[in-house]
């Protein structure tokens, strides 16, 4: 077989135990078209070294955004994140592979795995942070509801069946917003400053471009179009895709357009 025939399939082991019945399908389904390679990775040195080691293999992960988050996280920090397509099959909760669909990954396992037989590789953006974390698709500042797991890099491997299965969708929006005191510049733009409470910041990453919206306490939202946010202040968390970090003083996020590929449907 040729190279693109070759797959390096790792299986998130929250998906082994939380839907065996979608992994055995999705692995069924892989094996039938193409040479697969099956790795059970259960700590994070064997799903680094089973990536390390993939070879000329495509990688294909089993699971939810996490174990997507994980290996987008894990191949960045090699400086190998460009050097071919990343494909998912999304195996878990709905709250849990939102990611993956607004991502235009199929969310059902038998269509997942022949998008990663037939599709094609869809180049996308990265946001990347100056501690080198990497956010996939956008971020929010706060972080969001008090109940969400706080995640802390590296530790995410050894946290994240307890972040299974405490994520809950956002509970609505309520009158009574607690104020934050940021500032907030776009490409050296302010705006937003500490005498000007807001109550969140929003940056979605978007055809090249990231997208910010500051929401002030008591104006209309702020919008800008950037390749460079900078957020500092009062101490804050910060949701980054499916993943909570803080507190921190001040972050940046720089943009790196497509930084990297994933396996998409055709058409």
């Amino acid at each position: 077989m040729s190279a693109p025939d070759q797959l390096l399939v790792v299986i998130d082991a929250v998906a082994r135990r939380n839907d065996g019945e979608s992994v055995r399908i999705a692995r069924d389904v892989l094996r039938a078209g193409a040479s697969a390679k099956i790795c059970l990775a259960d700590t994070p040195a064997e799903f680094a070294r089973a990536l390390a080691r993939r070879g000329s293999r495509r990688p294909v992960v089993i699971g939810d955004d996490r174990a997507l988050l994980r290996a987008v996280a894990q191949l960045h920090r090699e400086r190998e994140l460009a050097d071919g397509a990343l494909s998912l099959v999304p195996v878990g909760p709905r709250a849990g592979v939102e990611l993956a669909g607004a991502l235009g990954v199929p969310l059902g396992a038998v269509a997942a795995a022949r998008a990663v037989l037939d599709g094609a590789a869809r180049r996308l953006d990265l946001l990347v942070d100056d501690s080198d974390g990497v956010v996939v698709r956008g971020l929010r500042i706060p972080a969001g509801p008090a109940g969400l797991t706080v995640v802390e890099p590296p530790s995410v491997w050894t946290t994240c069946r307890s972040l299974v299965r405490t994520l809950v969708r956002p509970a609505p929006a309520v009158p009574a917003m607690r104020a934050h005191r940021l500032r907030v510049e776009a490409d050296g733009r302010l705006l937003s400053d500490l005498d000007d409470p807001v109550e969140g910041v929003t940056v979605l990453s978007r055809g090249g471009v990231a997208e910010v919206v500051v929401r002030p306490r008591a104006a209309e939202p702020v919008r800008a179009e950037a390749t460079r946010i900078t957020v500092s202040g009062a101490s804050f968390r910060y949701r980054a895709d499916a993943l909570v970090t803080g507190p921190v003083w001040t972050r940046t996020w720089t943009l790196r357009p497509s930084a990297w590929s994933l396996t998409l449907p055709v058409g």
